[in-house]
């Protein structure tokens, strides 16, 4: 059960090389990935628990409020890591908005990461790490500062996160409540 779990989260030992952990603490394209694709579909089962409780049996508005919540959240951070993920592996227009698109209906991420792995879309190390490609463009050069600076772009992205919530927050709801 441990390497089913290994495989799932994309932190199987033996599929992580010495230098990729040096440079980036073991975290590969294929690993953000795969952890952010998974956490999206787990928040949409909340998330479909939270409904069932609510519109189903009636019984508590709760899990939609904090599961609703905790999806939105995973949602916004998916959609960030597919495109860092998306420059990287320097994904064509098609292939990115097809990776953005499976956010929308439940579970599609897990799909699409199999899809992206079997056609060798998440293989290789950060290619914009320090010491490796040389970034053109902006998105590239931002990337590359996030690579050779993890502790800052961890806090860049737990504020990106932040921003793109709260902006979601003051939006409303995606469709009216019926509450």
């Amino acid at each position: 059960m441990a390497q089913l779990g290994d495989h799932l989260l994309g932190t199987d030992p033996a599929a992580v090389d010495a230098e990729e952990v040096a440079e980036t603490g073991g975290m590969s394209p294929l690993q953000l990935f795969r952890r952010l694709a998974v956490a999206e579909a787990v928040t949409w089962a909340l998330l479909l628990v939270g409904m069932l409780l609510k519109y189903g049996t009636g019984t508590t508005e709760l899990g939609v409020q904090v599961f609703g919540m905790a999806h939105g959240v995973v949602f916004i951070a998916y959609c960030l890591g597919a495109v860092f993920v998306a420059v990287n592996q320097r994904w064509s227009p098609a292939t990115t908005a097809l990776a953005l698109a499976s956010a929308v209906p439940p579970f599609l991420t897990v799909w699409f990461d199999r899809r992206a792995e079997r056609r060798s879309q998440l293989d290789g190390p950060w290619r914009l790490a320090p010491g490796r490609d040389q970034p053109t463009g902006l998105l590239e050069r931002a990337q590359a500062w996030m690579l050779a600076r993890p502790v800052a772009a961890g806090g860049v992205a737990v504020a990106a996160v932040s921003a793109l919530t709260l902006l979601a927050l003051l939006v409303g709801p995606p469709a009216a409540s019926q509450s």
